[in-house]
């Protein structure tokens, strides 16, 4: 039942966005509170629940539809293999659970933009079919994938299987906006959004909502409790400890990767994974107004000498 809950709301979430999208209302409200001495607001459905982050921007008032369309100029290209599947109001929709916890709404504006750039790099990277020669250039084919195209194996890791059961007939190859494998990482990510995706991991290939919903859950979520997340990395409630900063871990983007896909990526020296990645945020923040400049130094991007906070073995990827 709660399964089916969350995919009406979101459905009814999305009726919402699809009004204010072709009405391009954006006449909200603000509520105001004060709780425990601190202002707390209320957005509508965008940021709703009394947040103190809701008392800032929400991404719709600096992201809009053709913001979305810039960065992914080429999802709908007659050569991509998920025409149709992902757009803005999916993103919107999908981003609406996570605004009050300060996803996009945290700091001013350009930190805010800057956080949108950064998530989106992800995945435009890790959903992009472009290449050198493509049209429009390697950067502008992100969201071409929803799935992985010709999967190798089925991703069952019978080490899970008192925690993580595979089910008969599920197969767990990549899928999603933040590609998700393995049996192991769909119950984990299942569990984050309150969906089954262990018995139903084609739910992430059906759904664009779902998809960008899991996607944020993980920016949004540490791999380990004692560990941070990818937006505490980024934007800055983040502090290293003595341990992480021998490591080399900084706050940053840099450090975004190495939690999202630790040795993978990072720890290899200037390899050409990581800074597809990094080209991919440093364009986003181009189109959209912001600039490559306010990415920060270099010590900051990359995480090419980053020890990473897990093993690959134990990597959320």
């Amino acid at each position: 039942m709660v399964e089916r809950s969350v995919l009406v709301g979101l459905v009814v979430v999305a009726a919402i966005v699809a009004a204010v999208v072709v009405e391009g209302d954006s006449s909200v409200k603000i509520l105001v509170k004060t709780v425990k001495g601190k202002k707390v607001c209320d957005q509508g459905w965008e940021c709703k629940g009394w947040s103190e982050f809701c008392c800032n921007l929400t991404i719709s008032d600096y992201f809009q539809t053709y913001q979305f369309e810039n960065l992914f100029s080429k999802r709908n290209s007659p050569v991509a293999h998920a025409v149709g599947f992902w757009d803005y109001r999916s993103f919107i929709t999908a981003s609406s659970i996570y605004q009050p916890l300060g996803f996009g709404t945290t700091g001013g504006k350009t930190m805010q933009m800057k956080e949108v750039a950064a998530f989106l790099g992800h995945v435009g990277c890790k959903t992009s079919c472009g290449y050198g020669v493509s049209t429009g250039g390697p950067l502008a084919w992100g969201l071409c994938y929803n799935k992985e195209m010709s999967p190798s194996q089925s991703y069952c890791d019978e080490y899970y299987k008192y925690t993580y059961p595979c089910t008969p007939g599920a197969e767990y190859y990549g899928r999603g906006a933040l590609p998700i494998f393995w049996n192991y990482n769909y119950g984990a990510t299942g569990e984050g959004v309150k969906v089954n995706l262990l018995d139903h991991p084609e739910y992430i290939e059906q759904n664009a909502t779902l998809a960008f919903q899991a996607a944020i859950w993980r920016w949004m979520t540490p791999v380990k409790k004692s560990q941070p997340s990818a937006h505490e990395v980024f934007v800055g409630n983040w502090k290293p400890t003595k341990n992480d900063t021998l490591a080399k871990r900084v706050p940053g983007f840099g450090t975004t990767m190495n939690i999202l896909y630790a040795d993978q990526i990072c720890g290899q020296g200037d390899i050409d994974p990581m800074n597809n990645i990094i080209s991919h945020y440093q364009y986003y923040l181009d189109l959209l107004g912001v600039g490559r400049e306010q990415a920060g130094p270099h010590e900051n991007l990359t995480c090419a000498e980053q020890v990473p906070f897990n093993p690959s073995y134990t990597a959320s990827s």
